[in-house]
């Protein structure tokens, strides 16, 4: 420890100073508040009284103010504090000083030291002036990250300097070299695409190029690019005949079908702008999308107009009214549309607890799919997937890149995009190159078996939520054939914004959402408004072209999220504020950190928590609530509602069902935990960091009722390890034990592989306790919808009958080298633990009987090789205790037994 040695203790005997040093090594803890925006006079002044404070109270040992505040404190770090500042005042010897005089000099460090803390900076007094040196841990830091801190420090005590008023929020930072640098350098990104382009055009120019071409395919159903083109058109002449055209919503209340790509490119042939309604949203949420989007016409299928509310759009059915649509003419109508115009409004989670419709135009979109095209060249013999909801912007690229370009685009059945097994053999039989996943569905897309057999996949694409390290490297590794492409954008900009390309063996901490993309800016901003530097959060901030229009009908918000771009030169331009926080790492990529607010991600699906928190509040019986996204014990997020019941008969079980009916399912918490109050900070606010995490005992369902059939039993065992649960019961829900849409795909897997059977994903939803799932799981069974494991029983045959082919081999290579274990596939496994041995035992014997190949046997009659049948087979199971034995030979003789078995 440094011992700080000041002018009144100069010149004495170093056995004076000897007994002074216990009383100068006792380190200050300082704090300082800068959250009220304090100028740099003012800082200096609270720091002075805060040092004062410390030194009149420096007797009270450090170790023991620690023992007070951390009982408990870890050993491995320093407690309170890991920044450390020295600043080493010893005096300098002067003209005129005695000979003898005592003198000072600081012994430089070879570097090699370990650091105490995270970081620590030491100055001392020189005659050139302050110099100084900094320890750091390398753990934490990087030296280039290091270097830029210095250099930050100096540009802001110079700031200081030339002005000491300034406030300390508004001193800069960064040399004028990297201020460019994040400004120009790294956004300079101009691409001269045309601009007057719209998205039907591209696809009209396609058709016009390659009309006989599969353009569409959908559950063993074709169409070519002509017959595309012929379908759109004659539906939008239809719908230009409704009044349809330039700024015109246009809803679509449709499932995944070739239907459904017609009634998009069609909507934007005629003028008009199209409209998603997700036949998946519950009821109330379709009503305030309608009222909001009030759409001119509504394109259907009949069997989902129950789903709607009452309404004033014109509704034309395109599955039962297509014979009336087909007289229409096939060729286009004249041009509506501009590359200003209004292509689409998707709608977005809310915190007012009301969805909101994000707008973006033709230009835009066409910028995106343009860059989209330079950068991975999609071409004739590709195949795309389109498995994403239309209700989230993705898709918007699905459905149009591949078809700007003359690639196919297979689009996957209703409720496909949920199921890993389908999508891998979809995947397979129409040889898809090209395809996106959020992370957490890609998850559980790795873990399907089989995928081996997707060699045809070229480009797998992850958006929407944070992309783990761990998890590219694992799709690298399964998937080594496949390029990974991370990006970035939210729904108010014309969908991606930013790309990284995953790389195998990149050392880094987190994967970045990468660069902008063509003629777009990303601008990283703290609270004034003004550029991080590299390696510092800001608030990310979207101009360029990409830029949506805004929200419809909320001029308010739009004027809130939509703001004039100080940086850009051209006018007019605008920044969409994202409330995402992000840093630039040094190599010019973009690391996303965080939020900025309490929007989260969920399984790649944006959510308001304020939207839930609304509605909760809305129910008669809930005072209070809040809501959170937490890590499970799956390091999977899971929203969790905290409430404030009004009463104490709440239950918690219509809390979730009126959530059901405003909300899409992924937008109702998996856990609800009721409080006797919130928990609060001393300043009266929510403290969200004290909020409990939910516990089994406090789940809102049935006391426990054990597994009573052989079914409930292994289902239990599947959803204790998709859940991490340690007991399931037979009325407990899939779902309020912490089960989701993903982890139901992982659940439905495994049963088939457990069971034999092939249960749709729509069953969990339909039966999702325990009870009921086992009893669709026996109806299954017994209907042979799977393959249903025959009883334990023998099988009648005779005594002795030929061999097969195979087994005529086998019998040929015994007869070369008889008693050989080579045929077998012999291992060995070690069992730690409690062991049941008469239950293994019985294990075995049951195997046998189920097992006809395991009780045949090879025998010569007359000279030649029969096989002979065993209706029971007895088995003993060979047990020696090798307890008797010393502990450093049990494992030798333990190996010894393996090998002769």
């Amino acid at each position: 420890d440094d011992v700080v040695i000041g002018s009144p203790i100069a010149g004495r005997r170093f056995a004076e100073l000897e007994g002074l040093i216990g009383f100068f090594i006792n380190t200050l803890a300082l704090r300082s508040r800068l959250d009220d925006g304090p100028t740099f006079v003012e800082m200096l002044g609270r720091v002075r009284e805060a040092t004062l404070g410390a030194y009149a109270h420096q007797d009270i040992p450090f170790e023991k103010l620690v023992e007070e505040l951390q009982p408990q404190r870890d050993l491995s770090r320093s407690p309170l504090f890991q920044v450390m500042l020295t600043l080493q005042n010893a005096p300098r010897a002067e003209e005129g000083a005695r000979a003898d005089a005592l003198s000072l000099r600081p012994v430089g460090q070879d570097g090699s030291t370990a650091a105490k803390f995270d970081l620590s900076f030491v100055f001392t007094h020189s005659p050139q002036g302050l110099a100084g040196s900094v320890t750091y841990s390398t753990a934490l830091f990087r030296e280039d990250s290091i270097r830029r801190l210095v250099s930050h420090l100096r540009v802001l005590l110079e700031a200081i300097v030339l002005d000491a008023g300034q406030h300390v929020s508004a001193l800069p930072l960064m040399e004028e070299a990297e201020r460019r640098q994040v400004l120009v350098d790294w956004n300079a990104t101009a691409t001269d695409f045309p601009r007057d382009a719209t998205l039907h055009g591209l696809i009209e120019a396609q058709v016009e190029r390659t009309p006989d071409a599969v353009a569409l395919e959908f559950e063993g159903r074709t169409l070519t690019y002509r017959e595309l083109d012929a379908r759109a058109n004659q539906l939008a002449h239809v719908l230009i005949a409704q009044g349809v055209g330039p700024e015109v919503r246009v809803g679509l209340l449709l499932e995944r079908s070739l239907e459904l790509v017609v009634a998009l490119l069609a909507t934007l042939k005629a003028g008009g702008a199209y409209v998603p309604f997700d036949p998946a949203y519950p009821a109330q949420r379709l009503t305030w999308m309608l009222e909001d989007a009030r759409p001119a016409v509504l394109l259907a299928q009949e069997h989902l107009l129950s789903r709607l509310p009452a309404h004033d759009a014109r509704v034309l059915c395109l599955d039962t009214q297509w014979e009336d649509i087909a007289r229409q003419p096939r060729h286009a109508p004249p041009p509506r549309a501009t590359a200003d115009g209004l292509a689409y409004v998707i709608f977005t989670s809310g915190s007012t607890g009301r969805p909101k419709g994000a707008m973006n135009a033709h230009g835009p979109v066409v910028n995106r799919l343009r860059w989209m095209q330079s950068a991975y060249n999609l071409g004739t013999s590709d195949v795309v997937l389109q498995k994403t909801p239309f209700s989230f912007d993705v898709s918007v690229w699905e459905f149009f890149w591949p078809l700007m370009t003359g690639a196919r685009l297979v689009v996957a059945r209703p409720g496909g995009h949920q199921e890993p097994a389908y999508l891998a053999r979809l995947i397979s039989e129409a040889g898809v190159t090209t395809l996106h996943f959020v992370p957490s569905m890609l998850q559980v897309f790795l873990e399907e078996p089989g995928l081996e057999a997707c060699t045809s996949l070229r480009r797998v694409v992850c958006s929407g939520e944070a992309l783990p390290v761990e998890l590219a490297e694992r799709c690298l590794r399964r998937l080594p054939w496949a390029g990974l492409h991370n990006l970035y954008g939210p729904t108010e900009a014309a969908v991606d914004v930013t790309f990284h390309q995953c790389l195998p063996g990149e050392s880094r901490r987190s994967v970045p959402i990468g660069r902008p993309v063509a003629n777009t800016q990303i601008r990283l901003l703290d609270s004034r408004m003004e550029p991080v530097p590299v390696g510092v959060p800001g608030e990310l901030f979207i101009g360029g072209v990409q830029v949506g229009r805004g929200y419809l009908g909320r001029p308010e918000l739009t004027a809130e999220r939509f703001i004039p771009d100080a940086f850009s030169g051209t006018p007019g331009a605008r920044l969409y504020r994202t409330g995402d926080v992000a840093r630039w790492l040094p190599d010019g990529a973009i690391e996303y950190v965080g939020r900025a607010d309490f929007q989260v991600k969920v399984r790649g699906l944006r959510i308001e928590l304020g939207e839930i928190e609304t509605a909760l509040k809305l129910h008669p019986g809930v005072q209070q609530a809040v809501v959170v996204a937490r890590e499970d014990a799956t390091g999977d997020r899971r929203l969790v509602a905290y409430v404030v019941p009004s009463s104490a008969s709440l239950d918690i079980s219509t809390v979730r069902e009126a959530l059901r009916q405003r909300m899409p399912e992924y937008m109702v918490p998996s856990a609800f935990v009721a409080l006797e109050a919130l928990p609060l900070t001393p300043s009266g606010k929510l403290d969200r960091n004290a909020l409990p995490a939910p516990e089994a005992s406090a789940r809102d369902h049935a006391s426990y009722s054990p597994p009573s059939t052989p079914t409930e039993e292994l289902l239990a065992t599947l959803w204790s390890g998709v859940l991490r649960a340690d007991r399931i019961g037979r009325e407990d829900d899939f779902f309020v034990l912490g089960g989701h849409s993903l982890l139901a795909t992982q659940l439905v897997s495994r049963i088939r592989s457990a069971f034999s059977v092939e249960l749709p994903l729509r069953v969990l939803f339909e039966a999702p306790t325990l009870s009921r799932l086992a009893l669709r799981v026996d109806e299954a069974l017994q209907a042979a919808e799977g393959i249903a494991l025959p009883p334990p029983s023998a099988i009648a045959r005779g005594d002795e009958a030929p061999l097969s082919f195979a087994q005529q081999r086998l019998w040929f290579l015994d007869q070369l080298q008889p008693g050989t274990a080579t045929y077998n596939i012999p291992s060995a496994l070690h069992l730690e633990g409690p062991l049941d041995l008469s239950a293994l035992e019985r294990a075995f014997r049951e195997l046998l009987q189920r097992h006809e190949s395991l009780r045949t046997t090879f025998h010569a009659h007359a000279g030649e090789p029969v096989q002979r049948f065993h209706a029971t087979a007895d088995f003993t199971l060979d047990v020696r205790d090798l307890e008797h034995l010393a502990s450093d030979t049990r494992e030798a003789e333990a190996r010894r037994l393996a090998g002769a078995e």
